[in-house]
């Protein structure tokens, strides 16, 4: 397994545990056993009161630039001209359009199981559980698509907690 894929695996995992603790905190439900699942599953599954759970797994980090930037990846010259220049563009503009575009694409994918949840860790620092709470009106969420709930993580640390944008 290359080291990429394994930080992968690694992250969604850590999305996966914040966003059950959160959701356990929420609602008093217990949910548990995470495992990781190949590739036509979503990425992992849970049991939440007794019965399989899948999560597919996002994360928000703007443009693969600044996930670069995130992940703290070396950073060529062109790649930080590219990340300074996205500065000037407006915050609440670009989150709109970043989660848009994961939405879109998670749409897309057809799972082998009965029932999914997608839940998305917003990775971005400078966007907030409450700017995604703004904008919640505005998220187009395509249709159709094989989701029963769409989720956000508000942070990377899971302090702010998790809105759900879908029902």
């Amino acid at each position: 397994m290359h080291d990429s894929d394994r930080e992968k695996i690694e992250l969604e995992h850590q999305a996966a545990k914040l966003f059950m603790r959160c959701y356990e905190r929420n609602t008093g439900k217990p949910i548990r056993h995470i495992w990781h699942n190949n590739p036509i599953r979503p990425d992992v599954s849970c049991m939440l009161e007794g019965e399989r759970l899948d999560l597919e797994i996002a994360h928000l980090y703007g443009s693969e630039e600044e996930a670069m930037a995130i992940l703290g990846r070396d950073l060529s010259d062109k790649t930080r001209a590219t990340l300074h220049a996205l500065k000037d563009e407006p915050a609440d503009t670009r989150l709109l359009q970043s989660l848009n575009r994961i939405l879109e694409i998670k749409a897309t994918k057809k799972y082998d199981s009965v029932r999914v949840w997608l839940v998305i860790r917003n990775a971005h620092p400078a966007w907030s559980k409450e700017d995604i709470k703004v904008l919640e009106h505005l998220i187009n969420i395509p249709q159709p698509h094989g989701f029963e709930k769409v989720w956000i993580v508000g942070d990377m640390e899971g302090k702010s907690g998790i809105v759900r944008i879908y029902p």
